[in-house]
């Protein structure tokens, strides 16, 4: 996978490898980007650029990319599933006794000269301890490869990490480079972003996105593919790991929820059904999550068509039911439903029953509807 299969953005990435070229590459790289953006992808593709034997020159614009085949390069792409090495990680670390699990953080490390920091769970954020390793091998100059890369997965520091890496930052040693990964550049502190650099990944066009689903999920009809490129908001990574089936699922019991609030009926038949379904434990955790992703989505939607935005959109396989709420519901209410939900949320933090919890939220709209 050459930079020319990187999905959209083709202006930084010709600078990135402008500056690879000239080698004028910056110790320290803030990619930013939404959530399935590419930004871990591009992270990679630039630590195989580094460090590729060969180092082809691709295309036109005579600048380096990497050849994919050399040790360097797979060895480096054995890192690209991130969430299967992440998972193994962790594994690793629960078959340690009780005293080393204490002492020991996740690391991912398929070349010896290239290393992944994710954040390290229960917390899952970046820890001090973490950082200091990174401090311990950074100066010392790579084994096997021309530059030592470090890859943050997260903006997600503890407080010392942070300082810590500041440190790092302030005298970096001329053979690494490091590559903070986030959503939101402003999470980092301003002393960590001044001795970075920052490049923003955009997203892409509704077009390009249903484009490429066409080539790599063929599995889904024209409509699908619509539906997903509008709810991964320009995010190809998002969109080509969209579980459309379970969105599907989540949104059908989002839509009895909402429409018996605005019916207002006596028989609650089918709410009960629904609610009952959302039960404890960590499968329904991730369920109810989905549930309420699913409700605002929705909800922003009834709200751009209230508002004459219907070009916003995105759950356009039914319009027509939108629309219909839309016209049932005032924009009053539609705040009321999103504050209701942010307090149902709360509520599940202090452990209250999922099931009557949504109960309330549906029926509580119905008394002010």
């Amino acid at each position: 996978m050459p930079f020319s299969d990187f999905a959209g953005n083709p202006e930084t990435i010709h600078r990135l490898r402008e500056m690879l070229a000239r080698e004028r590459f910056p110790h320290a790289v803030i990619l930013a980007g939404a959530h399935g953006s590419g930004k871990y992808t591009l992270a990679l593709m630039l630590a195989r650029a580094m460090n590729c034997l060969d180092r082809p020159i691709a295309g036109g614009d005579a600048l380096p990319d990497f050849c994919g085949h050399c040790s360097n390069c797979t060895r480096i792409a054995q890192s690209a599933d991130l969430d299967a090495r992440f998972a193994e990680a962790v594994e690793a670390r629960e078959n340690l006794r009780d005293t080393d699990k204490k002492e020991t953080r996740l690391f991912v490390q398929t070349h010896p000269d290239v290393l992944i920091i994710p954040p390290d769970p229960p917390q899952m954020m970046i820890k001090v301890d973490q950082v200091r390793h990174v401090i311990e091998t950074i100066y010392y100059r790579p084994g096997e490869a021309r530059e030592r890369v470090y890859i943050f997965t997260s903006s997600a520091f503890m407080k010392e990490a942070a300082n810590s890496l500041l440190k790092v930052l302030e005298e970096p040693p001329e053979f690494a480079t490091i590559f903070l990964l986030t959503e939101n550049a402003g999470e980092l502190l301003p002393t960590i972003r001044s001795r970075s650099m920052t490049f923003n990944l955009g997203a892409l066009p509704l077009t390009e996105i249903e484009s490429r689903l066409a080539q790599l999920r063929p599995d889904w009809n024209a409509r699908q593919r619509a539906l997903v490129a509008r709810l991964s908001e320009g995010a190809i990574g998002r969109a080509l790991s969209f579980d459309i089936e379970s969105y599907i699922a989540a949104r059908s019991h989002a839509l009895i929820l909402l429409k018996s609030a605005l019916g207002g009926g006596s028989d609650h038949t089918e709410l009960f059904k629904t609610t009952e379904s959302y039960r404890s434990g960590a499968e329904g955790r991730a369920k109810i999550e989905n549930l309420f992703r699913t409700l605002y989505s929705l909800l922003e939607d009834v709200m751009f068509l209230q508002s004459g935005a219907a070009q916003l959109v995105r759950n356009t396989d039914i319009l027509g039911e939108l629309k219909k709420m839309a016209e049932s519901a005032d924009f009053a209410w539609v705040q009321r439903a999103a504050e209701g939900l942010s307090e149902v949320e709360r509520g599940l933090r202090r452990n209250l029953l999922r099931s009557l919890s949504l109960d309330a939220f549906a029926t509580a709209l119905e008394r002010v509807s």
